[in-house]
């Protein structure tokens, strides 16, 4: 095959200098039919290998056939039916040239956003461990919620990925935003919208705020890709040589992170987040005049230990509610119970797992009344005295019986009617 450089030398003295074939021929040594094929020729020559063939070219009839019938099966599970003995890399290749035959392609349009329409929510699991109590750690979750048109990130660490707690954990982020975006993305997190359905608790979080939660198709991550790209944004920028010495330091330190983070271009809209975020807030919905319902809520009858338990933490109580129904309230902060309306205990949030928290007043109080009850018992028995044969017998006062047998020790001269 002619070399590009011998091809550009033939265009140019045939047509720049004018030069016949029979001479180009005599000066660069090559054949007249080269020459000829050089100036038909308006691309520069091009080596094309020819193809070898594959491993998998005499099982594809057998492989067309299963496709034909099942689009979706697995490569190992076609690889099993046709009895592949290679590797399964040469397979998985030619499956994904012939695959599209049979389930059709599935293009995706390029998705413009509108300031205020739209915000991205996942939940991140960096792998670092972090202490929760002396001698034990967690991996937690982050919730990230990402802003559509200005790219504004946002996200905190909370204690679990229980409804209670990620609605807590987006109401703070919303807060910190200052408005309420018109939709919220999420995929199908179990306590958000798991079943494919919206939850009821986050039904009623979107409508307090007059937003919609949106859930993503499953299995289909570009749908929010956004917040997925944070995500690893936050694993290889943030996470790297940093040392945490709590939930509340990751969170101190994530949100000194978030204020440079932001003021970073994005390629994709050609500006930094920080100096789009005012549109975006023109356009969002101003946040509702009462607070939604966020946080875990459970009511239940206190028991005679006087401790309520909370994801797994148990946290005491005033004894006094024994028996009754307390109402248990928790933000990732705080775990307030109130009996009949009344406060009757409040905690600091434990994230540790099988903890005890118990206030010293509420221990106090339950001594108390278990002496109390202890010497109440005590008056009682003293009262009654048991016959040989076991029945109880009450003791009278002595008084009683100087009025049953007429007798007044107080006026010797004078005689009691016991009439």
């Amino acid at each position: 095959m002619i070399k590009v450089e011998d091809w550009a030398e033939i265009r140019r003295l045939h047509r720049a200098e004018g030069m016949p074939i029979k001479a180009i021929v005599r000066r660069l040594g090559i054949s007249r039919n080269t020459v000829r094929r050089a100036l038909a020729s308006d691309a520069p020559p091009k080596y094309q290998r020819a193809p070898k063939g594959s491993v998998v070219d005499p099982y594809e009839p057998q492989i067309r056939a299963l496709l034909t019938e099942w689009p979706t099966m697995p490569a190992p599970v076609i690889a099993e039916r046709i009895g592949w003995p290679y590797s399964i890399s040469p397979l998985k290749k030619r499956l994904t040239v012939i695959r599209p035959e049979y389930v059709g392609i599935d293009p995706v349009d390029r998705v413009t956003y509108e300031p205020g329409q739209i915000a991205q929510c996942d939940l991140w699991f960096p792998e670092t461990k972090i202490p929760v109590a002396a001698g034990q750690r967690r991996i937690l979750p982050v919730l990230v919620m990402t802003l559509g048109f200005s790219r504004f990130m946002t996200a905190t660490m909370i204690p679990s990925r229980q409804g209670g707690d990620i609605l807590s954990g987006l109401w703070w982020l919303i807060r910190g935003v200052g408005r309420t975006p018109k939709t919220l993305i999420w995929d199908r997190e179990a306590a958000i919208g798991g079943n494919g359905k919206v939850s009821t608790l986050a039904a009623a979080f979107a409508g307090t705020l007059a937003t919609q939660i949106k859930l993503a198709p499953p299995r289909d991550p570009e749908y929010k890709g956004m917040v997925e790209r944070a995500n690893q944004f936050l694993e290889t920028s943030f996470l790297p040589g940093r040392l945490f010495a709590s939930p509340t330091d990751f969170n101190q330190q994530l949100e000194e992170w978030l204020v440079k983070a932001n003021t970073r271009t994005v390629r994709s809209i050609a500006g930094r987040p920080v100096d789009l975020l005012e549109t975006d807030y023109q356009a969002m919905v101003p946040l509702p005049p009462v607070r939604p319902q966020v946080g875990l809520r459970h009511r239940i009858r206190l028991s005679r230990d006087y401790h309520v338990r909370l994801d797994t933490v148990d946290y005491s109580v005033d004894s006094r509610a024994i028996g009754k129904f307390v109402d248990i309230l928790a933000s990732p902060d705080a775990v307030t119970i109130t009996c009949e309306g009344n406060q009757v205990a409040r905690h600091h949030r434990s994230w540790a797992r099988q903890g005890v928290v118990t206030d010293p007043a509420h221990a106090a109080t339950a001594a108390q009344m278990r002496q109390a009850l202890a010497e109440d018992r005590q008056r009682r028995q003293a009262a009654v005295r048991h016959h040989t044969d076991g029945h109880t017998v009450e003791l009278r006062a002595l008084p009683d019986y100087d009025a049953l047998f007429g007798v007044d020790f107080t006026h010797p001269n004078e005689k009691v009617s016991n009439q």
